[in-house]
């Protein structure tokens, strides 16, 4: 019966998410879910892009998805809040603004191989195990005050954020999809509608629908974050750190940087041998 539950919904009520909960809610009448993570107190964080902010996909969804930035009900900015609706980046909102009037889901962690595959649509359950509370709330707090890098919505966006924090896991191959389940299922589906032999084309209906899901099933298992080979484990001050050194233009401006950021570096001259290196000098 609970496993029927999990199958059927992930739908809860405020009530039940607890500090370090991977939470979403669907978006655009379900074509999309944001994602973010839960920290207490009718806090979210999460990851956002601003209006006409969509990078990278070339294709009819950069003009379906609006911008994911919250957004009070009412039209009026939150008095907790202020006005959001243009935030982009890593931001801190409340509970009702970051649902913005839809319901509440529970992202689901070391489900069954059963349940992800009962579960058609992606971005709701992973393979993968979450780390502690309080590591995933210390990640998420720490990318709130330095960032994520810029949004992509294939390799780069809400999911990925929130997995990441529930996981530390990082893809660090630079041609796949990121670690989202949505981005993962639209290839898959993608990948089930022009993979198929041409010979099924000329069989019954039945017949290519079954090879159409089998191929879709297998390319969600094999893309998820709890089965892929290609993923580190990155401490969350490391991936800031490889960020800003990637980002900076001279050594003294990386150095800075880094402590601005506070981020642990045992030398400046590391930091700087390390910019030169990727600058070729």
């Amino acid at each position: 019966m609970e496993e029927m539950k999990q199958i059927l919904s992930n739908k809860v009520h405020k009530s039940q998410i607890k500090p370090g909960d991977h939470i979403y809610t669907w978006r655009t009448a379900w074509l999309y879910a944001h994602h973010g993570i839960y920290i207490g107190d009718e806090k979210v964080i999460h990851f956002t892009r601003g209006g006409g902010q969509e990078i990278g996909t070339g294709t009819v969804l950069d003009r379906v998805l609006l911008s994911s930035s919250p957004s009070n009900s009412d039209g009026d900015p939150c008095p907790k809040c202020g006005d959001q609706s243009k935030a982009e980046g890593v931001i801190a909102s409340c509970l009702d603004c970051f649902l913005s009037g839809d319901d509440l889901y529970l992202f689901k962690y070391s489900v069954s191989p059963a349940i992800f595959l009962a579960k058609a649509r992606g971005g709701t359950c992973t393979l993968a195990h979450s780390d502690p509370p309080d590591d995933v709330i210390h990640r998420a707090q720490f990318l709130l005050e330095n960032g994520f890098g810029g949004y992509n919505i294939f390799k780069n966006n809400c999911e990925d954020f929130a997995i990441y924090c529930k996981t530390g896991l990082l893809v660090f191959t630079t041609i796949s999809v990121g670690r989202s389940g949505q981005a993962a299922s639209f290839l898959a589906a993608t990948s089930a509608i022009f993979s198929s032999p041409l010979r099924y084309l000329t069989t019954s209906f039945p017949g290519l629908a079954v090879v159409g899901c089998g191929i879709y099933c297998i390319s969600r298992v094999v893309a998820d974050i709890g089965m892929r080979r290609d993923v580190i484990k990155i401490p969350v001050e490391r991936l800031v750190r490889g960020s800003i050194l990637a980002e900076a233009l001279e050594p003294e401006a990386c150095v800075k940087k880094l402590q601005v950021a506070q981020v642990p570096v045992e030398e400046p001259k590391v930091a700087q041998d390390i910019v030169a290196t990727a600058k070729g000098d």
